[in-house]
């Protein structure tokens, strides 16, 4: 054991023997789950915002709308198919503004154009069935799981500034819903409206006029699928109004909206000089938990029957930060609200977006993919369902999160690093074990020499002859530019091949009682294969 502790020392980044770094001991509790996920927790967005949609002197949204999008691109295909599958809502600002190139329509499909008397600045939009075709081959091909965010607008009017009265017009959702039915285009769940709730963004509907037309979907999506698996009705897909949301459930009653789809942006304006500060302030990323908590609670007074969904989340609202939401540092921000929002048994987190703007998992022009991409994919490959408590003491720049192992049983571990001077030697134990260490003199916080000289397996109750093994994937930035648009994993730039594809990502296997160092600015996925843990 001392001759492989030496080998250890030896193996570590050289910053190690150069940084200061402090000891951090996390204790799992693998007795059982705090909350759950659903398979498809990891989604991403389609918006529909034209090239005209402009912020802070910049225009970044280029060809990447639903409407105008390159469908066949096969970098966009692979980079769907590499989740295997991938959730993909569809929808954003410019939904409630969307008709239907239904029989029934009544006016010519025309696209966005820009108008100053209309929402954000926009016409109406229409979407032909032949896009609307186009696109389910796409998801068909990939095995794209399907949210849709129909226009819950239609038949109401303006009654004051920003306020909408009026029942909801359902007649052209229904055909085009009529049509999707028709050509066995499967859609996992139907969301009803964008950024309605509460005093809304652009626009609102109250809550009891939004639950009403919700029971209204409801019977519609009963009477289309009645001999077949009927997809979910999601709402509001806004910002988190707790009274919007509790007078929601209460009106529209059991069992009819069965996700509860909320927005966060909690980093600022794209053009916020402090966006980047933000993401490495512990602080200001927990405050978003008092969201997740809050909802939860709601939720279960209110709607016990129903889950909360993050509908979308980009960070820095319009379009992202041009600086950051496109760069390795962003990854920070990204899987800490992951993290966190699985916390509060969030089934779904969709990424604001897919493609388009500053913020999307693949660039606008290219297609290639930015760090915040590979980020999901392994938080996606690796991070199972059941999410499990951890103890841990020590810095708040470290942000630890646990859970079940998704493909070779025992645990998954997400370490992230906020600091930029400082790394982590990180000793991971399991609570059905720590009174056994304590009474051996090994106590919580115990050094790293202590932590080497042990006997006891620490991934569980029973004796090991140490040959446990473990994986590390460690995330950092090329040329040490935590502004870099490429990132790291173990050192390897993580590239499309020649031909395109997702490359593989392959961790570093390493003696599962040995300590983890977490540099500064980086992040670990570790997983521990063989960490006993009953809820897993």
């Amino acid at each position: 054991m001392r001759l492989w502790s030496l080998l250890l020392l030896v193996c570590l980044p050289t910053l190690i023997l150069s940084e200061d770094y402090s000891d951090v001991t996390v204790i799992v509790r693998g007795s059982k789950t705090i909350a759950a996920t659903s398979d498809e927790f990891i989604c991403a967005t389609l918006d529909w915002w034209p090239p005209e949609k402009c912020n802070y002197d910049q225009c970044p949204w280029g060809k990447a709308s639903i409407l105008n999008m390159d469908l066949t691109n096969p970098l966009l295909a692979k980079a769907i198919q590499a989740f295997s599958p991938l959730r993909i809502r569809v929808g954003g600002s410019l939904q409630d503004q969307v008709v239907y190139e239904t029989p029934n329509l009544g006016s010519p499909c025309r696209p966005f154009t820009k108008a100053s008397s209309g929402l954000f600045g926009f016409s109406k939009g229409c979407i032909t069935m032949e896009r609307w075709d186009a696109m389910n081959d796409l998801f068909l091909n990939t095995g794209a799981v399907i949210t849709f965010g129909l226009n819950a607008l239609r038949g109401r009017k303006q009654i004051r500034k920003g306020v909408w009265g009026g029942a909801w017009n359902s007649s052209n959702a229904q055909e085009f819903m009529e049509y999707t039915v028709s050509m066995n285009y499967p859609i996992d769940s139907w969301e009803f409206g964008n950024e309605l709730s509460g005093s809304g963004i652009g626009a609102s509907v109250g809550a009891e006029q939004y639950g009403k037309d919700l029971v209204a979907l409801q019977k519609i999506v009963d009477q289309l699928y009645e001999n077949s698996s009927k997809p979910l009705v999601l709402a509001p897909g806004g910002f988190y109004d707790k009274q919007w949301f509790a007078m929601l459930l209460d009106v529209s009653g059991p069992n009819v909206v069965r996700g509860m789809t909320h927005h966060i942006y909690n980093l600022g304006a794209g053009n916020d000089p402090h966006v980047a500060n933000r993401i490495l302030d512990p602080q200001h990323l927990s405050r978003v938990s008092d969201t997740f908590r809050d909802l939860q609670l709601t939720i279960q007074r209110h709607g016990p029957w129903s889950a909360p969904w993050v509908g979308e989340a980009g960070g820095a609202y319009n379009s992202g930060s041009r600086t950051v939401s496109n760069t390795f540092l962003d990854s920070f921000w990204y899987l800490d609200q992951l993290g966190q929002s699985a916390k509060y048994d969030t089934k779904v987190y969709c990424r604001q977006t897919l493609i388009g703007g500053n913020y999307g998992l693949l660039d606008t022009d290219t297609y290639v993919p930015n760090p915040d991409y590979y980020s999901a994919l392994l938080w996606h490959r690796l991070m199972g369902n059941g999410v499990l408590s951890i103890d841990f003491g020590g810095t708040s720049y470290l942000r630890a999160y646990a859970h079940c192992g998704k493909q070779k049983g025992g645990i998954a571990l997400l370490l992230i690093n906020l600091s930029q001077n400082m790394g982590s030697m990180v000793t991971v134990r399991n609570d059905l074990n720590v009174g056994l260490a304590q009474g051996q003199g090994i106590t919580r916080g115990s050094s790293f020499v202590h932590g080497l000289k042990r006997t006891v397996s620490w991934v569980g109750s029973k004796a090991s002859d140490g040959l446990e093994k473990r994986e590390e994937y460690h995330l950092t930035a090329q040329d040490g530019n935590r502004f870099a648009r490429t990132m790291l994993l173990n050192g390897v730039p993580l590239e499309l091949t020649e031909d395109g594809d997702i490359p593989p990502m392959y961790p570093v296997q390493v003696s599962a009682s040995s300590p983890i160092y977490v540099a500064p600015l980086s992040i670990a996925f570790v997983v521990f294969p063989d960490f006993e843990a009953d809820a897993c």
